[in-house]
């Protein structure tokens, strides 16, 4: 544990996101993986993507505030079905702006969380400058939240690694595939959570492709003997600081 709680204290997962469906696209098997093993999973849910990614119920003719809701009620649904808990911060969206108030807000969020693991978009993001202004909050608030001097409620935190998940658009973002992960046991429950993300409906079989892909790739990398599934699905994250470990594996 990263916080020196009682050996017996679930372990806890941090996702920071920057729009409501972020979270389940990109990371909803390790999410649900985490939930299945008992853990604690938090999602700090940015902004609603109210402007920028729910254009089919701006077309519909809804109103600011009724898209809010139907993307909250997306979202809420979403964690539930992967079995976490989410956070809303309704900061705005397109853009999101990097402050120090929201950086604070989710300084907060970790020591309340007290993560194990943190998940985050990547830093770059030509398409979207919500999600790398997600990232940079994301970072800047754990290093925050482990000075002991900083003024905020809470224990401090040790180091906990991130991950950065994969971008729509990897090619563009520098996304170079590090860890894969296999969510072939949890897919099911993954699914069901994008299905929960109606005003994104034109993503979900992009999404079901992309997990194929890196599930082809994670069999090729893991060798022929390992008694994988044959479809196995899987999640492609990179890491911004170095693994710590006491053995090469």
């Amino acid at each position: 544990m990263t916080h020196g709680n009682a050996p017996d204290t679930p372990r806890s997962t941090l996702v920071v996101t920057a729009h409501a469906g972020d979270f389940v696209w990109r990371a909803g098997g390790a999410i649900a993986l985490a939930a299945a093993r008992g853990e604690k999973v938090t999602i700090a849910c940015l902004t609603y993507g109210e402007r920028g990614e729910s254009a089919k119920a701006w077309r519909a003719g809804k109103s600011l505030e009724e898209i809010k809701a139907i993307r909250r009620g997306e979202a809420e649904a979403a964690a539930a079905a992967l079995g976490a808990e989410v956070v809303f911060f309704d900061a705005g969206d397109y853009p999101l702006t990097v402050t120090p108030e929201l950086t604070d807000r989710l300084v907060g969020v970790y020591r309340e969380a007290q993560p194990d693991v943190v998940l985050t978009h990547p830093l770059d993001d030509p398409y979207n400058g919500d999600h790398p202004a997600a990232a940079r909050m994301a970072l800047d608030a754990r290093v925050l939240a482990q000075a002991i001097g900083y003024p905020a409620e809470g224990e401090i935190i040790g180091a906990p690694p991130v991950f950065f998940f994969e971008p729509h658009q990897p090619e563009m973002c520098g996304f170079k595939p590090q860890v894969l992960l296999d969510i072939s046991e949890v897919w099911e429950t993954k699914r069901k959570a994008m299905e929960c993300l109606a005003a994104q409906q034109h993503l979900w079989d992009y999404y079901t492709d992309l997990a194929v892909r890196r599930g082809v790739q994670l069999k090729r990398n893991a060798g022929p003997n390992l008694g994988l599934a044959h479809k196995t699905m899987a999640e492609a994250y990179m890491r911004p600081y170095p693994q710590v470990t006491g053995e090469l594996a």
